[in-house]
């Protein structure tokens, strides 16, 4: 009998943003904008022998029946303009910027990764994502003129174009001439950066839709996505796998690397009883509300988050949240929440902490490994991107009580053995055109 080998983990560590998933009222909680927090955050994924850090990015803040939403106060910086301060208080570890695809041109964009990429030795990615509404178009000249059914035609063509641009220097460092007629983009002329020590930029890709899955089998060489349970983490895994010969793509050359949080504690019923308090934090009175008002699409602050669910349905086509996707159905959802509601006697606020997200990975440091390396072993997943919820020490305990216990199992490095982010996921380098 044949025995399957040990697979490797790839680690991946997302600074935790403008969202609920961060305690704020932490007291261990920090700065979202100093340099500080992105430092300390990358210096210990860096340290956990991670494949790279991950930032995501938002071009407008977002709005709640008319008002800024209270997460977003802080802001977003700029990511590429982060990654590339970090690229110089840190050595291996890869660096990835989230960079829209609707509301930026080819050139500009992969000039601005090819710098990054040189400046880190090969260490920067792009993690794709689309817009197609109008409240983000608002603070574009172009404004919200992309049909949604356009997003991923124009994202395909963006990096088919920004690969084309890269490849436009020989690996021996010659220039030439590049020209581009297609459906979003006409261009022509010579790109100023020369081919960097890993060829291309790793491209990521979020998404879970259909057209999403099939934008990431033809393009990407990451796919960030979320999916709480093993069964639902293998199917994924299987349909996406599955798209990829199509493309004359093999399974390596897609890394499927789920977001999920882990709440660690010396037992099993500590690191519940943690788990819970932290969902406490997460989901304020405030938050409680807010979510259930995403939902129904209508001003429900009359009524108490420790109380019953509102007796009315929800509004479709609501305006009352910007720039946040609303939940599908959302009156199925309403009905999922009043079933859950009355089957286990909870309140709106009860509610929304045992029907929204949760920790995915809770118990000792020795359960946890164990589970992570069960989600890569039954091709549920290739990896794990870590979203801590506090900022920026989040990632400390995993590091210092999990990621040895891996190492020891030989799912995980002990050390970098490359250079480049390609070569810490098992990447091959693209062919140069000479």
């Amino acid at each position: 009998m044949t025995v399957r080998p040990r697979r490797k983990i790839h680690l991946a560590a997302h600074f935790p943003g403008v969202n609920s998933t961060t305690v704020w009222a932490d007291p261990r909680s920090r700065s979202q904008i100093a340099f500080s927090s992105f430092e300390q955050l990358a210096r210990t994924a860096e340290r956990g022998r991670f494949d790279f850090f991950f930032l995501a990015e938002g071009l407008r803040l977002r709005e709640h029946k008319g008002r800024i939403h209270d997460l977003d106060v802080v802001g977003r910086p700029e990511s590429l303009t982060v990654l590339n301060a970090l690229a110089a208080v840190t050595s291996r570890i890869g660096l990835a910027a989230t960079v829209n695809a609707t509301f930026n041109e080819p050139y500009e964009l992969a000039r601005r990764l090819a710098t990054l990429d040189h400046l880190s030795a090969g260490r920067a990615a792009w993690n794709v994502v689309t817009s197609s509404d109008a409240f983000t178009g608002e603070n574009f000249r172009r404004g919200g003129y992309l049909d949604r059914a356009d997003r991923y035609t124009r994202a395909a063509e963006f990096v088919d174009v920004a690969r084309e641009l890269w490849d436009s220097w020989t690996p021996d460092g010659v220039s030439r001439p590049f020209a581009h007629r297609g459906q979003h983009f006409d261009i022509a002329g010579e790109f100023t950066v020369p081919r960097s020590p890993q060829g291309h930029p790793v491209v990521i890709q979020a998404g879970d839709s259909g057209e999403g899955r099939e934008f990431a089998a033809r393009t990407a060489d990451v796919i960030f996505t979320r999916h709480g349970t093993l069964e639902d983490g293998r199917a994924f895994y299987a349909d996406v796998k599955g798209r990829l010969a199509k493309y004359g793509r093999s399974p390596d050359d897609l890394k499927i690397m789920p977001g999920v949080s882990v709440v660690l504690g010396d037992t099993a019923a500590e690191a519940q009883e943690r788990a819970a308090e932290i969902r406490r934090q997460q989901v304020s009175p405030q938050n409680a509300i807010l979510a259930l008002e995403q939902i129904w699409g209508t001003d429900l602050s009359a009524y108490d988050p420790d109380g019953p669910f509102p007796d009315i349905d929800p509004v479709p086509e609501s305006s009352i949240t910007q720039g946040r996707t609303r939940r599908g159905d959302t009156v199925a959802m309403a009905e999922k929440w009043r079933a859950l509601s009355r089957e286990k006697g909870l309140s709106i606020r009860q509610t929304v902490i045992e029907a929204s997200g949760r920790q995915s990975f809770i118990g000792t440091p020795e359960a946890v490994a164990a589970e992570l390396e069960t989600f890569v072993r039954q091709d549920a997943a290739d990896g794990f991107i870590l979203v801590p919820h506090l900022t920026p020490g989040g990632l400390d305990e995993f590091v210092d009580r999990v990621v040895p216990l891996l190492q020891e199992r030989g799912v995980f490095r002990t050390e970098y053995r490359g250079t480049t982010l390609r070569s810490h996921l098992g990447l091959p380098d693209p062919a140069g055109k000479g």
